[in-house]
């Protein structure tokens, strides 16, 4: 008995001194620690997201805080439902939902199953970290009771809903209500109170704009959990459930369009982010707010969206939009990316290839120009600039549509199995790409090659100061130089005389590309993609629901974009790309090239306008070449006799001077030498002999290959007689 007395003796006095060690930790970990009833609001919830220049973007909220009053019965109840059911009941900790995670915890062997309360939440999301430590937990608990003691529940429901993050920018319930369906907080319904409610657990995993089937899931989960507890009847379940989900985020001519790009890769970087692990963040970015202003100032009867990216740095210094990131058809803008650029890097095409622009039967496709087909040979340079439909289309046949396609991919651009088809090099799919992802693709060009996604975040620090992210310096090389160069300077043409030429007043070197795609009743988007040395410049006019555009729409991204520049170059020039050694300019013959439809290299001492120069990649320059002046040759000369005169009719060939010689009893004279003249007739010729002729073309003291001409005969009948003085 004495030692059983002994050993609880010992046992009581170790939880004893267990326990008193544990309230000194207690009292020394959150000694200091008092709740500050400014955190408690909207305006310091959330990370701070800085400028180009360092300073904090002005982003001012579509609503403040929401007093309960406003709040529609229902909200609440909804949250209640599926985060902390008893918290009406509770003094801000919940021990069976504690226990019950305790349980499934132990079940799991994890620590996946959490029992914050709503007043937990609302301490950790306002002025604590997000990290499991027991330190944290032991702080949330001190703060949580004061919060309970100086805070009715209604007022700290006001606080919570205040101050969470329901995903896409949007903290607090009055940003969320106006950001998911365009409406006050007291005008929301029973359904769109549950889907809210649904979002906070992960707003990036059940967002209706990313997972839609998970958002309705866990929607529904909310309403049944309401039904349950007592706050729905059978009728208004049925009616809130069967709610539509919102397709898109609802309009707001004050919202600034970058931050959604800075929210969208912030979800990308921390994918289970909440409020607590968002608050005090500092987020670094090359936000641009004067230009951005500009962007936001345009105006059109349609839809916009202008997007302006760097090229060295890769980050995103503005981004506007009326209707958000949409993905559209890209029309004739893909060419470049898919045809153009891999054609000229697989070697199959040069900027001067003459392509035949005429009607052709691709197995039962038949692609035509905006104009019609011309039925002329064009060069590609010609074609790209004006872009010219069919010359891309047998381009691209002649490559492949999957090696093109390969290209895109390696940009970032996926293009689905059922969309490979010769269509394609015009624009033909079934959803398209961002405006994001065609100036990211662009961008690879003015980068000499490389392909790096833009960013609008440049990096993100803790309160501390510390880095937690950095945006990678990615990079991968899709095209040579080389490549790069050429179609800079093909899309250059583009912006001086093509369809860009709006462009061309520019003070400066920019290169550019047109794009409008055509539905049943019009045209129904319409591009400008340009860039320098140093950005790129995305424009789309259009409609969200595919509605045709006014005819004047399709001149006005051009137009746009040409301000933006302005704008970014108005107190700089960006300097024109750098020839690499890989590219050279030859000389063409002019001629062959119009008669034959070849590429063949100028002879060296061809006279300049013999010739039209164009750039080459070094590896596939024209193998042939003219020796139209170095070794003048021409066709076979006429000759006749008449009148007892030989006659010989040259053939014009501009530059050439000619000398003929005759043979005649073994003697060689020069009858003729000098510049071009259509007839030489010989009148010193004999009846009765035989003369043979040779014409020799000659350039420059470049004599040619000589021309034999047949022998010709004096007959007698054609000579006077001899003494006819006489008779």
């Amino acid at each position: 008995m004495k030692r059983i007395l002994t050993v609880l003796g010992v046992t009581f006095g170790t939880i004893f001194v267990l326990l008193l060690a544990a309230f000194f930790y207690y009292l020394g970990v959150t000694r200091g620690i008092t709740l500050d009833a400014e955190k408690l609001t909207l305006e310091t919830v959330g990370p701070t997201i800085l400028d180009g220049e360092g300073q904090p973007i002005e982003a001012a909220a579509l609503e403040k805080d929401i007093p309960f009053e406003e709040f529609p019965p229902y909200l609440p109840k909804a949250f209640v439902a599926v985060e902390d059911r008893r918290f009406y009941t509770h003094s801000g900790f919940d021990p069976r939902g504690i226990a019950r995670a305790v349980l499934k915890n132990l079940r799991s062997f994890s620590f996946r199953e959490g029992a914050s309360t709503i007043s937990q939440q609302l301490i950790k999301n306002t002025h604590l970290t997000g990290e499991k430590t027991l330190s944290r937990k032991l702080k949330e608990f001190k703060l949580t009771r004061v919060l309970e003691k100086r805070y009715s529940k209604d007022e700290i429901m006001e606080l919570y809903l205040n101050s969470i993050y329901f995903g896409h920018s949007a903290f607090g319930i009055g940003n969320a209500a106006s950001f998911y369906f365009g409406k006050k907080t007291s005008d929301l319904t029973v359904g769109e109170s549950a889907m809210l409610a649904a979002l906070v657990r992960s707003p990036n995993r059940y967002s209706p704009f990313i997972d839609a089937e998970k958002c309705l899931a866990r929607r529904d989960l909310v309403l049944s959990l309401m039904k349950e507890q007592g706050f729905l009847d059978e009728k208004a379940y049925d009616e809130a459930k069967a709610e539509a989900l919102p397709l898109s985020p609802a309009k707001s001519p004050d919202r600034i369009r970058y931050l959604d790009l800075v929210y969208k890769e912030l979800e990308d970087i921390f994918p289970d982010a909440e409020t607590s692990s968002l608050s005090g963040l500092r987020i670094y970015t090359a936000f641009d707010p004067e230009l951005q202003k500009i962007l936001s100032s345009f105006e059109a009867e349609h839809d916009l969206a202008i997007f302006v990216r760097s090229t060295k740095g890769n980050a995103v210094k503005a981004f506007h939009a009326t209707a958000g990131m949409l993905r559209r058809l890209p029309a004739s803008t893909i060419k470049p990316l898919l045809v153009y650029g891999p054609a000229i890097e697989e070697g199959l095409i040069s900027p001067a290839t003459p392509v035949l622009d005429e009607r052709t039967d691709f197995s039962g496709y038949y692609p035509d120009d905006a104009g019609g087909a011309t039925g002329e040979y064009m060069s590609v340079r010609y074609a790209l600039a004006h872009s010219v439909n069919i010359p891309a289309v047998k381009i691209l046949n002649s490559m492949g549509i999957e090696r093109g396609a390969e290209y895109l991919e390696r940009m970032g651009m996926h293009v689905p199995k059922e969309d490979l088809s010769l269509a394609l090099a015009l624009g033909g799919m079934r959803e398209g790409f961002t405006l994001k992802e065609l100036s990211d693709g662009y961008a690879t060009f003015a980068k000499g090659g490389c392909f790096a996604p833009s960013k609008a975040i440049l990096s993100i620090r803790d309160k501390r100061g510390r880095t937690l992210y950095e945006s990678p310096s990615y990079e991968q090389k899709i095209f040579s130089e080389g490549t790069s160069f050429l179609m800079q300077d093909m899309l250059s043409t583009a912006a001086k005389e093509g369809t860009a030429k709006r462009l061309s007043g520019l003070p400066f070197f920019v290169a550019a590309k047109t794009g409008t795609a055509e539905g049943a009743k019009g045209n129904t988007d319409a591009y400008t993609m340009a860039f320098t040395s140093e950005d790129v410049v995305g424009v789309w006019a259009g409609n969200k629901d595919n509605s045709p555009i006014p005819s004047s729409g399709g001149g006005l991204p051009a137009n746009l974009a040409k301000k933006v520049l302005e704008k970014l170059y108005e107190q700089k020039t960006p300097g024109a790309p750098q020839r690499p050694q890989s590219v050279v300019r030859l000389s063409c013959d002019k001629n062959i090239y119009k008669t034959e439809h070849r590429l063949v290299r100028c002879d060296p001492i061809a006279p300049p306008i013999e010739g039209f120069e164009e750039w080459f990649k070094e590896e596939f320059v024209p193998t042939e070449q003219s020796t139209k002046f170095s070794h003048p040759t021409i066709k076979n000369p006429q000759i006749c006799v008449k009148n007892g005169c030989v006659n010989i009719v040259l053939c014009q060939e501009e530059y050439y001077s000619y000398i003929v010689k005759r043979k005649h009893r073994g003697e060689v004279a020069t009858i003729y030498e000098g510049a071009y003249c259509r007839d030489i007739c010989d009148n010193s010729v004999q009846s009765g002999e035989c003369y043979s002729y040779t014409v020799i073309p000659v350039y420059k003291g470049h004599a040619g290959v000589p021309v034999e001409l047949p022998s010709v005969q004096i007959a007698r009948s054609d000579a006077l007689p001899e003494n006819w003085w006489e008779d």
